[in-house]
């Protein structure tokens, strides 16, 4: 707990200060300007992430012949992708690793934006960063982002749902010419459409869940996550302009 507070909550708590301090002591515009900071240092994390995403879902189909191919040796099956995967140089855990860093920076914000606004929690602060005394909770002249705020975790929510969107790819259904066709399908093919569907409820499922989360904290960490959305689909749109414009 003393590295997570030392290496984590702390610097992620000083941060906040420095920026109230020397942005009008608005709580609300150092949120938005540590996201900003916390965005690009993971910047070529997620664009090598988001890469590698959108070269799995091209290379969907090759994958979809090794696993049927090889339905009943799954050591050669297993073989084979990753043959596939580093001839295509995509690697598939890729797109878990920013998830991974991102866990313990949302646990300290939770944990930042609870005991920021508590005078006896500023005695963290560093010698180097001035203490403003207290922390006015109220943003933008209105918002408290102490507190719950349903048109913020709106906003958090409506924006998870055109990221996903955007990462997992709008795929259409394949139709099938054969009625027969889906009776003779193998467990190994319904299971991957199992796994299809279950990601195109992901579209939905993502954003009443961050919906559900956000009204659970306060308003400063769904502030946090609605900003961090944000830049992430504008990273995501850059990332696909660019690959676009290579092909051509």
């Amino acid at each position: 707990m003393n590295i997570f507070n030392e290496a984590i909550y702390h610097p992620l708590f000083n941060l906040v200060v420095f920026f109230y301090n020397t942005s009008g002591r608005d709580i609300g515009i150092a949120i938005i300007l540590l996201t900003l900071l916390v965005r690009f240092i993971l910047y070529p994390i997620n664009t090598k992430a988001i890469k590698s995403q959108k070269q799995l879902q091209k290379i969907q189909p090759e994958m979809k012949k090794i696993q049927t191919k090889y339905k009943d040796d799954k050591e050669k099956q297993a073989k084979k992708l990753m043959e596939l995967y580093q001839q295509k140089k995509v690697n598939p855990m890729s797109g878990c690793f920013p998830l991974l860093i991102q866990f313990p920076i949302l646990i300290a914000l939770y944990w930042v934006f609870l005991n920021v606004f508590k005078e006896e929690s500023l005695s963290i602060i560093y010698p180097f960063i001035t203490n403003p005394g207290h922390i006015n909770p109220i943003s933008f002249g209105f918002v408290n982002l102490a507190e719950t705020n349903i048109v913020l975790a709106f906003i958090a929510g409506v924006l998870q749902f055109f990221q996903t969107k955007m990462l997992m790819g709008a795929k259409k259904d394949e139709k099938k010419d054969e009625k027969d066709e889906k009776k003779d399908r193998s467990a190994e093919e319904k299971t991957q459409d199992f796994a299809q569907s279950m990601t195109k409820q992901m579209i939905y499922l993502m954003p009443v869940l961050t919906f559900v989360f956000a009204m659970s904290f306060p308003a400063g960490l769904a502030l946090y996550w609605a900003v961090t959305t944000l830049f992430a689909i504008v990273q995501q749109m850059i990332i696909i302009k660019k690959q676009k414009k290579e092909v051509q």
